[in-house]
């Protein structure tokens, strides 16, 4: 990316105040980063636990595949989901604070005894779902997050910085050049004017 400017006070000032800016910025952002890099893994490892509990609250399913023939499905349904947001590293993620289920009333006399233990498994494995589901969409965002920070810190590092501190280098010799081709001038102009004025007398 090259940096626009002129060869001037101006110029040089406006560059001095962006460069101060990205060199007091870019620690800010690295810590963000490694904020953000800490919770993608805790948030991997979380989704991971939750997949294998999906995975035994699945087979503890199975188990009693044959009786789930007799259960009648339209019994238990989720009714809500209850949302919450939590920032993390400035990063706004979906948080499950709780989910609801709606149990419709069932005779305990004439239902199979294991119903409510049908009904308890079915809530855990849902809870359990929907929680995965969370976890993936916080996984993402975070992880989105974590790309475009490290993206600026780069940004940051290996261009911007780097190209700031060049063109305030060129403005400085300019600059130094132009100032000691002054000073030879005044030189010369004076040593013409001492020479006339020699050569006058």
């Amino acid at each position: 990316m090259a940096i626009k400017f002129q060869y001037n006070k101006t110029s040089l000032q406006q560059l001095e105040k962006q460069l101060k800016v990205r060199v007091r910025t870019l620690p800010i952002i690295k810590n963000k980063e490694s904020a953000l890099r800490m919770e993608v893994k805790r948030g991997k490892t979380e989704a991971s636990e939750l997949e294998e509990r999906l995975e035994r609250q699945i087979q503890a399913y199975e188990t009693m595949f044959a009786l789930w023939n007799e259960f009648d499905a339209s019994l238990i349904k989720v009714r809500d989901v209850h949302l919450g947001v939590r920032k993390i590293a400035g990063v706004r993620v979906p948080l499950l604070e709780n989910v609801e289920f709606e149990v419709r009333p069932y005779s305990l006399f004439n239902a199979p005894k294991w119903y409510a233990d049908g009904i308890r498994l079915l809530e855990e494995l849902a809870h359990t779902a929907i929680e995965r589901e969370f976890t993936l969409a916080k996984l993402n965002l975070l992880e989105h997050a974590r790309k475009k920070t490290t993206q600026k810190v780069n940004l940051f590092e290996k261009v911007q910085i780097p190209g700031y501190e060049d063109a305030l280098r060129k403005i400085k010799r300019f600059m130094e050049d132009e100032e000691n081709l002054s000073k030879s001038s005044q030189k010369i102009m004076k040593s013409h004017q001492e020479n006339r004025k020699e050569a006058e007398a």
